[in-house]
């Protein structure tokens, strides 16, 4: 996993605590949604950590236009067979690059539920496995931004993580401008060095073995008592749901279990809490009038809670 952070590191400046969270996702079995403004290398980011995995990718430009079925696929008339077969769509990957995803409508978002709740595929009554390891990594424009549309929350809660791709500091701005100054080619990864790293069969091992790292009972009671003060929050209309907690009790696993720790500590929980819950919150509206922000809510969260000793 190290060696994969490295090889992202060859093709995207300035991001190592977004490439931790997709490692995270993908070592948790959740998928992840990368939120910033149109330019710092999200969509670059992303097919350059599937190339250090080694997995297959395909990506699909999300537009006002698209149809479910091309995303999921389709029935198609085969004249020679005298039947329809089905022909599967880009989801049938590894790593499905949704780019853009909030500007197509609800109805095609909805397309991707049951592929990324249930990793499968139903269609003419037949449900069509997806590959493993399978993760949806989707990129968004601020929703204030023209042309984009809000997700529906039961899109966002099978987000396990949400990142902001936030704009590079000077110096790594610098940097970017020195490697295309010297002919560096963002559609050419394999001339820019990036190169796999693991296997399929060790990345579903590094699955297995995040998922066994240890949790004690009062750890587990600290992930409940944090969901709950969400929901009692004054400026909070809609506080997480118990697929949140398990969310961030998996991410804090996998960030453990990266950190080379046999058990979560109180401290995996924190550092994990505001890139799981960030989104599957929603404000009241006189919060939302006033300026309140989630990640302000949620740190308050934190430092209002007992922390287990």
């Amino acid at each position: 996993m190290h060696r994969v952070r490295l090889e992202v590191g060859k093709a995207v400046v300035g991001q190592d605590g977004t490439v931790t969270g997709l490692l995270i996702a993908l070592l948790s079995r959740g998928h992840v949604l990368l939120e910033g403004v149109p330019g710092v290398a999200k969509t670059l980011l992303v097919r350059s950590f599937s190339r250090a995995l080694g997995l297959d990718t395909r990506r699909v430009q999300f537009t006002p236009d698209l149809m479910p079925g091309d995303v999921t696929g389709s029935l198609v008339y085969d004249a020679r067979a005298g039947g329809f077969e089905f022909r599967a769509g880009p989801v049938f990957t590894h790593v499905l690059l949704a780019d853009e995803i909030n500007r197509t409508p609800p109805k095609t978002q909805a397309a991707l539920l049951e592929a990324m709740e249930e990793r499968q595929v139903s269609s003419d009554g037949e449900s069509r496995p997806l590959p493993d390891p399978f993760l949806v990594a989707a990129t968004q424009n601020p929703i204030e931004h023209e042309g984009t549309y809000t997700l529906p929350e039961a899109q966002l809660d099978r987000f396990l993580l949400k990142l902001v791709v936030e704009l590079p500091g000077r110096d790594a701005e610098v940097d970017v401008l020195r490697r295309h100054a010297n002919g560096f080619d963002p559609r050419r990864l394999a001339e820019a060095g990036v190169e796999p790293q693991v296997t399929a069969s060790e990345i579903l091992s590094a699955q297995r073995a995040a998922a066994s790292v240890a949790v004690d009972d009062d750890l587990l009671g600290y992930v409940v008592d944090l969901a709950r003060a969400t929901r009692q929050s004054p400026s909070v209309l809609l506080g997480v749901s118990p697929r949140a907690t398990t969310g961030l009790l998996a991410a804090a696993k996998a960030w453990a279990w990266l950190g080379g720790y046999p058990a979560i500590t109180p401290d995996h929980v924190q550092t994990m809490l505001v890139p799981v819950w960030r989104h599957r919150i929603r404000l009241r509206p006189e919060a939302e009038i006033e300026g309140v922000s989630v990640d302000a809510i949620l740190t308050s969260v934190l430092q209002q809670t007992r922390v287990p000793i």
